[in-house]
């Protein structure tokens, strides 16, 4: 760890854009091995920082693609002088990964160790909306591995009924478009500078079809944001509050069995899928 960290220790951090560089040699390491980086793939790095990830990935994978943000750490990427390595001075969010990845034969692989406060908007980015049926992002993507806080990694991959309140809209978009699995907890100490919560390595495998088959999308879309609008509500006041008739409300309940006194963090994504589908049917009726 040593070397890695006597190198992020020279680099001036920049707090204001959440740097908190990786300098355990075996975290690193793992990074590629659950990614699965071979000579075929081309692999687009989130915020590479100053190259600790990337000068790896550029000895097994077929092209990097380096996305970041700071202007510093660009000019300490370019000393990697890698052939196979793009570097893109840009913030993410406002990227186009489609059109970086339009000469690439076959679909990519994202690594990305991002800054914690702008995680959500990046699965979204990746991914798209829900209803968001043909994102140009996400087709031209295979698989992501994505460095985020532990407690993200836990709302990405929970389930109905989980514990601590972890289920709700990010566990959703994560696994409508994706397979998600935390195949790593990371400790603070493998970091420079050390943030104050613990980390995770989540991989999302990206679906062909999305989860469910629904006839309307922006109405799951719509029904499962007024669910988690107010959590300390019940399901059914969340969906008066979102202007849904009573009487619409009780027929698609009791329709797809389930109790009027249910809160939206216990009801699972297929559940809500059946409950769009009765909430459009009964609107019809």
């Amino acid at each position: 760890m040593s070397d890695y960290l006597q190198r992020a220790k020279f680099f001036r951090t920049k707090k204001r854009l959440g740097q908190n560089f990786l300098v355990n040699p075996d975290v690193i390491e793992s990074i590629l091995e659950f990614a699965d980086i071979n000579k075929n793939d081309t692999v687009l790095e989130i915020g590479p920082g100053i190259g600790f990830v990337t000068e790896l990935l550029v000895k097994r994978a077929k092209k990097v693609i380096a996305v970041e943000l700071d202007e510093d750490a660009i000019e300490v990427l370019k000393k990697l002088d890698a052939a196979n390595l793009q570097i893109v001075h840009k913030d993410i969010l406002k990227t186009d990964i489609s059109e970086l990845c339009k000469d690439v034969q076959g679909k990519i692989k994202v690594v990305a160790n991002i800054p914690y406060y702008i995680t959500s908007p990046i699965i979204a980015h990746l991914l798209g909306e829900i209803d968001d049926m043909d994102n140009k992002n996400r087709n031209c993507i295979d698989t992501v591995l994505l460095m985020v806080q532990e407690e993200v990694a836990r709302r990405m991959t929970a389930y109905a009924g989980a514990e601590n309140k972890a289920y709700g809209l990010l566990s959703i978009l994560s696994q409508f478009w994706a397979d998600c699995e935390i195949v790593k907890l990371v400790g603070r100490r493998s970091f420079y500078p050390a943030p104050k919560v613990n980390s995770a390595i989540v991989r999302l495998d990206i679906r062909e079809t999305p989860l469910l088959t629904l006839s309307d999308y922006k109405h799951f879309r719509r029904v499962i944001k007024a669910a988690f609008a107010q959590r300390r509500k019940t399901l059914k006041n969340c969906l008066l509050q979102a202007a849904y008739s009573k009487s619409y409300i009780e027929a698609a309940f009791k329709k797809v069995n389930i109790p009027e006194d249910i809160r939206g963090e216990k009801l699972s994504i297929q559940k809500f899928g059946e409950l769009s589908e009765a909430l459009l049917n009964a609107n019809k009726s």
